[in-house]
């Protein structure tokens, strides 16, 4: 990626997060970053953080937030609409951070493609601990703000990504990686940002078999 612009797919986790530090160190210009929403807009899907916590994280970058609100059903026009977007300002590149799930591979090189779009896959089909183990050696901060509960116990909700805390998971049997949707995480602090973001847990709540937890900013810590 050679001095070749990109739009980082950001979903505030920890491998949307490598992803982007891996495009940046084969010579990628991060131009912005996305994050597709609810319908409401008012939190990201998946990982359900928070409008503020996501700008935060774009302000840390140093680079400007692009996001979309679609349900499922309109999730792919959305995608689109986002992608041609960026083709249209001369972003020809999306990089994504799928490690080994085949078809969604398959779901973004095709989605990508229909506008032009070049899709970028960093971490693809490397072996998952490898990159876990890279994630935290590279000094990023992450912390688990959502668990499926048929998957893996709520009790790991809040919890630091850490190596210890990728043998226990392992030693339960649960991937550490969290890739089938076990759970998700939001990063803090790391190479690529300038500056922490300074989050604060508000609580938590449980929904359709998951645990939330409500992630804010500390606005006493932001100001100082």
């Amino acid at each position: 990626m050679n001095n070749e612009q990109f739009v980082a797919s950001w979903s505030g986790g920890k491998d949307s997060a490598l992803a982007y530090y891996r495009a940046l160190q084969a010579g990628g210009v991060a131009k912005r970053i996305w994050t597709m929403f609810e319908e409401d807009k008012e939190r990201s899907k998946s990982h359900a953080l928070p409008l503020e916590i996501i700008r935060a994280q774009a302000d840390s970058l140093g680079l400007s937030l692009m996001i979309r609100g679609a349900d499922w059903k309109g999730y792919e026009e959305q995608f689109l609409d986002a992608m041609k977007e960026c083709v249209d300002t001369g972003i020809l590149n999306g990089v994504f951070g799928d490690i080994d799930l085949e078809d969604h591979l398959k779901w973004i090189q095709t989605t990508c493609a229909k506008v032009g779009m070049k899709a970028v896959h960093p971490l693809w089909m490397e072996p998952r601990r490898k990159l876990l183990e890279e994630f935290v050696h590279a000094g990023f901060e992450a912390y688990i703000v959502v668990v499926n509960t048929k998957m893996m116990p709520a009790q790991f909700i809040g919890r630091k990504f850490t190596i210890e805390l990728m043998d226990e998971l392992e030693s339960l049997g649960i991937d550490s990686c969290g890739e089938s949707g076990e759970f998700h995480t939001v990063v803090v602090d790391g190479p690529i940002f300038k500056n922490r973001v300074p989050i604060e847990f508000k609580g938590q709540h449980e929904r359709d078999g998951y645990v939330f937890l409500d992630v804010g900013l500390n606005k006493t810590k932001e100001e100082s």
